[in-house]
């Protein structure tokens, strides 16, 4: 959600009764500084940040979140525990995202507070395993709140994952359509026209795969993977595109992380519509399934 989850809509999120959360991805320290600066100017909610453990700025950016006392912190492509500490001597939540249950195990024996169980279904960065086959079995494993991610675009996702064992859901693809979101339009109208299969994983070589939605730079990549390119011509195609579809608009060349459920994300519409559909979808399909079983 780097390019995509930006002050307005992290704000708007949290307004509406979500825990809106700002994706910092290789971000400069300065610019995510200036985006939590822009959230508090917006709503008074609690919100977070998701820091990519990768990035070179990753430290520096830690140390400012911990300055500023955000309520949450999401990580990333990493283990976040030599910052635990730090973070939690500010009061700040700790949430890594897992696409694994031995790295759940791991992340929760350092101490973390909650995890993030996100299957193959989502945009972006992926693992393996489904969301239906991660996130119960990360439930058992772990004696820490299990957030459940990848898939879920509606009330029928949110109730799954809740008869999953999760207790509660953090959703991307349907946000990229939010009224609030600062994406070009061209990346909102290639969402919205998503088909089922227009998704496809690319990088599975570099060992970090990545789910986009289907163009021209998509099919260079598999291109490399065909004739088992080296990595660094993986690195050169890649830099940069995410934010040439994300804020130039480029939806040809430019990297449109988004997930499975890009198809059925029909319209663009403001966060707290979405977050309503979302709940009270969830609501009444649990309220429906208990008084089946009560008959």
């Amino acid at each position: 959600m780097a390019w995509v989850s930006t002050a307005e809509l992290v704000a708007a999120v949290s307004e509406a009764g979500g825990l809106g959360i700002i994706g910092s991805g290789q971000a400069p320290p300065q610019w995510v500084r200036e985006q939590v600066h822009r959230v508090k100017e917006l709503t008074g909610k609690p919100f977070g940040v998701n820091v990519m453990l990768l990035s070179p700025h990753a430290e520096e950016i830690i140390r400012l979140l911990v300055e500023e006392r955000v309520a949450v912190v999401t990580t990333g492509a990493g283990n976040p525990g030599k910052y635990l500490n730090l973070l939690h001597d500010a009061g700040i939540k700790v949430i890594p995202v897992v696409s694994s249950v031995a790295l759940a195990k791991r992340l929760v024996r350092s101490g973390v507070d909650a995890l993030i169980a996100e299957g193959m279904e989502s945009g972006g960065h992926v693992g393996e395993l489904t969301t239906m086959a991660l996130v119960p079995q990360v439930v058992d494993a772990v004696d820490v709140p299990v957030i459940a991610a990848g898939g879920i675009c509606d009330g029928r996702g949110m109730a799954a994952a809740l008869m999953l064992g999760a207790e509660g859901v953090q959703m991307g693809t349907r946000f990229i359509c939010a009224l609030e979101c600062t994406v070009h339009e061209r990346v909102k109208d290639m969402v919205i026209k998503a088909r089922d299969r227009d998704t496809i994983v690319t990088g599975r070589p570099t060992g970090h795969p990545v789910r986009v939605l289907k163009n021209k730079l998509a099919k260079k990549f598999l291109e490399l993977e065909d004739r088992c390119a080296p990595g660094e011509e993986f690195e050169k195609l890649g830099v940069g595109r995410l934010k040439q579809a994300m804020v130039d608009g480029d939806t040809d060349m430019g990297s449109v992380m988004a997930g499975q459920v890009a198809a059925m994300v029909r319209q663009v519409q403001p966060a707290r519509e979405i977050i309503n559909d979302v709940v009270t979808g969830a609501e009444n399909i649990i309220r429906h399934i208990r008084c089946r079983v009560v008959d």
